[in-house]
């Protein structure tokens, strides 16, 4: 009586990656096409000028909105999209500064705000202590 010794069978050690490939295209379509939807900010409309771009130094400005209607935002925390008062600006714009003392912050104002709220603004940064204010505007169209 012979017994049969079988031989192990060998492990496939190849891995299918079409299926990962399909998953990576599909999430790529999704992301392309919701990557546009998710900017978030308060709708200005800026007034048109020509200037220089800023050079921010791989570091994102703090942008500090103001509305027609006059109300101040700011891009960070919580509730961007909560309009506030111009001593909570300051003090979101303090706590900012005394962390980051190099931080950018950039004023972006309605055409339509009257002057007097851009300065009050720029006044209260100052007040702080902010010495890097730049302006955002857009450039004309031709």
């Amino acid at each position: 009586m012979s017994m049969k010794v079988r031989s192990p069978r060998k492990m496939m050690a190849d891995i299918n990656v079409v299926p990962y490939i399909d998953v990576m295209l599909v999430l790529l379509v999704v992301f392309m096409i919701t990557a546009p939807m998710m900017t978030q900010g308060i709708n200005v409309d800026l007034p048109k000028t020509s200037s220089a771009a800023i050079d921010s130094k791989d570091q994102e400005p703090v942008i500090l909105s103001i509305k027609k209607d006059g109300s101040y935002f700011v891009n960070v925390g919580d509730d961007q999209k909560k309009s506030a008062s111009l001593d909570t600006v300051r003090g979101h714009v303090l706590r900012i500064y005394r962390n980051k003392p190099e931080t950018l912050f950039l004023v972006e104002g309605d055409a339509e705000v009257p002057y007097g709220k851009v300065v009050s603004l720029m006044a209260a940064l100052q007040g702080v202590g902010v010495e890097k204010i730049g302006l955002v505007t857009e450039p004309p169209q031709q």
